[in-house]
Formats: C-alpha cells, sequence, structure tokens
C-alpha cells in the first residue's frame, strides 16, 4: 500500500521488494480506527492471543550463575503435531526492555509456527518470571546474555537457519547484539519491529503516560520480587518509588552501591546502534511515522543509517501505531505476515546466491 522501503540498493533489496510487492501482506483490509495509534497500539499488545499458545520453558545458566529463560512455542492449546522438524529456521523473539511478552509477540510466534518455524522467547534475567540467582540485570543494550543463548541455540540445531526478532524497546537489544558481534553473530537475518533506535533521547524524552505507567508498575512489580536480593547492590526504596522509567534505570544501573556510573558513561556502552557500521546481517526494521512511543520520524528514526549500510533495510509506513499494524481478519497485524514473507524472501535470495557463485552449503 503506502508503505516505503528505504535502503541501500542492492541486488537483496530489488528482490525483497519484489517479494513484498507480490504478498498479501500489505494490501491488508483497512482498520476502522486507522488514525487513533494510541488505541491500535492497545489492542494490538492487550489482546491475547488467539488460540492460546502452549509454553515449554527452559532455563539457561550464564557463565555467572545467572539465569535466563527459553520458552519454546510447541503449539496451540489443544493442538498436536505443530511446528517444523530438526532442522527447521529457528525463531528467537526478544520483547520490549520491560520484559511484558505481549499477545502481539505470541500470535507472531504462532504465526511462524504455523509457517513450520521453531520459534522461542528470550526472558532476560528477573523478567517473565525467570528467577534472579545474581543481583545483577541486565542493561538496556548490554548483548552479554543474548550471545550466551543465540550460541545455546545453535549448539541445539546445528543445521537450522538462526533468525531473530524484538518487539518495540527490545530492539535495543538486538540492534546492539549485531553490531557487537559483526560477521559473528550466527543469525541469518534480523527484523524488528517499532524499534527504538536512540536509547538515551527515547529515556530523557519520556513517553506518553498510557504507555509509560503501565511499563513502570510492571517493571516495579517483578523487581519487588526481589528487594531483599538486591538492597545490597542498590536503593529499593528509590527503585521501587521511581515515578518515570528514566529514573528507574538510572537507579538501577547509575546509582549502584558497588560500582556507580554517569548517565553519560552508561549510554556510551548502551546505546543500541553504537556499533552499527558493524553489523553484517541483514535487518528489517518495521517503523510507523504515527508510533507515539519511539517519537516523531523525523529524528528519532537514522535514516541516513538506512541509506548508507546495505544491511539496514527501513519499511516505513504512515499508519501503525507502536507495534500494531493493525488489520482485519487472521492474523490481526500486517507486520507479523511481512517480517515471515522478508524471513522467506531472504532464505530465497540465499539460495540463489549459492547456485550462482557455486558455493557448498555451510554444514
Amino acid at each position: 500500500g503506502r508503505c516505503r522501503l528505504l535502503c541501500k540498493p542492492s541486488a537483496l533489496a530489488q528482490h525483497l521488494v519484489r517479494s513484498l510487492g507480490r504478498s498479501a501482506a500489505l494490501r491488508g483490509g483497512r482498520w476502522p480506527w486507522s488514525r487513533w495509534p494510541q488505541l491500535q497500539m492497545l489492542w494490538q499488545l492487550l489482546q491475547p492471543p488467539e488460540p492460546e499458545p502452549v509454553v515449554a520453558r527452559e532455563l539457561l545458566q550464564l557463565p555467572d550463575a545467572g539465569l535466563v529463560a527459553l520458552d519454546w512455542l510447541v503449539g496451540p492449546l489443544g493442538a498436536a503435531g505443530c511446528g517444523g522438524g530438526v532442522s527447521s529456521p529457528v525463531l528467537l523473539l526478544i520483547p520490549n526492555a520491560a520484559g511484558k511478552v505481549t499477545g502481539g509477540l505470541l500470535q507472531l510466534g504462532l504465526r511462524a509456527l504455523e509457517r513450520g518455524f521453531i520459534p522461542v522467547i528470550f526472558n532476560r534475567r528477573g523478567h517473565n518470571g525467570c528467577p534472579l540467582t545474581t543481583p545483577r540485570l541486565q542493561p538496556f543494550g548490554d548483548p552479554g546474555d543474548l550471545r550466551e543463548a543465540v550460541t545455546y541455540l545453535r549448539c541445539r540445531h546445528p543445521s537450522a537457519s538462526l533468525l531473530a526478532v524484538s518487539e518495540g524497546s527490545g530492539s535495543g537489544l538486538l540492534l546492539a547484539y549485531l553490531g557487537e558481534s559483526g560477521s559473528s553473530s550466527r543469525l541469518a537475518a534480523a527484523a524488528c519491529l517499532s524499534p527504538i533506535f536512540r536509547g538515551r533521547d527515547w529515556f530523557e524524552a519520556g513517553m506518553p503516560w498510557l504507555y509509560e505507567w503501565p511499563l513502570l508498575l510492571h517493571l516495579k512489580q517483578g523487581l519487588s520480587r526481589y528487594a531483599g536480593a538486591l538492597a545490597d547492590v542498590l536503593d529499593v526504596d528509590r527503585l521501587l518509588g521511581s515515578r518515570s522509567l528514566r529514573e528507574l534505570e538510572e537507579t538501577l544501573f547509575c546509582r549502584t552501591r558497588s560500582h556507580p556510573t554517569s548517565w553519560e558513561s552508561y549510554w556510551e556502552r548502551n546505546e543500541p546502534l553504537r556499533d552499527a557500521d558493524e553489523a553484517a546481517v541483514p535487518v528489517l526494521c518495521l517503523c510507523s511515522a504515527d508510533d507515539p512511543v519511539r517519537g516523531p520520524a523525523g529524528h528519532s528514526v537514522p535514516t541516513e543509517l538506512f541509506r548508507s549500510s546495505p544491511f539496514f533495510l527501513l519499511l516505513l509506513t504512515p499508519l501503525g501505531g507502536h507495534c500494531g499494524f493493525p488489520r482485519r481478519g487472521p492474523g490481526r497485524c500486517w507486520a507479523h505476515e511481512a517480517v515471515l514473507e522478508y524471513f522467506r524472501a531472504m532464505a530465497e535470495f540465499l539460495r540463489m546466491e549459492e547456485r550462482r557463485k557455486g558455493l557448498p552449503r555451510p554444514r
């Protein structure tokens, strides 16, 4: 429809334009409240998935004895025999920075399962019921724990393609990982839904209360379970009394008792795009110009990055809200179909390149 693909001209970009042009994902039906981005956001984030998914949890121990949780989507409730085989592509789903696994993310996992993917959700330390075994949480753009999870998935599925998709502020983690890992990321492709590109600016600008306060309460509720363990390393009263996401982030990672640091130094190490020039994996970013959470596209979307890097592609739509992209009918979110079509097109393009160059397929 009215979407625009902004990227550096390349054979991959041309192939993607043709594939998305043939797909029905971008030609979905109209939504009755198309110009209400706040309503789109709530509708997509809060509505439960249909059908309800069955999840199998696996805890992964990290080198410092911390834990992250991997939730494998094994099928809809009451169904059997869903999903792919041993060599089916593994799709790693990364929730937002608050650890909230939304109905939209679960719906994307179910759609992927129907298409033969093996979807798995990455839960950070202390998020979504994952036990906090060390007095340490994961900073906004620190990809260390994600790297351990990717390494484990590669060992568990050595013959499968590894893909990743993030939602909202969780994209800061995925973008930081792609830049820091470069050609060693082990991923074949990645996608970001409504990503936050500039973390510091986003925290300092604040968000509409309709979005910030529920996330703030969600984070405080999770952190309150570990108040006793965290009391030795930070001011828990100040943490639970935070009145903004910036204050909470600063208390968690800058005002610690053992290693205090400045707000500026924190973001030097945690900006999502700090190593963007080193990224070596194609990543599709789906953004809406009316996103009320990210802010105006003019200064919150780094268009120069998409014009100069052959690995970053931006699919920009005028309407869609934050992680909304609603449509009528099955699936409810046309961005999910676009992401899955992008991954299919990427796999097809790589096969064509291997045949053209006569390269053996990697084992």
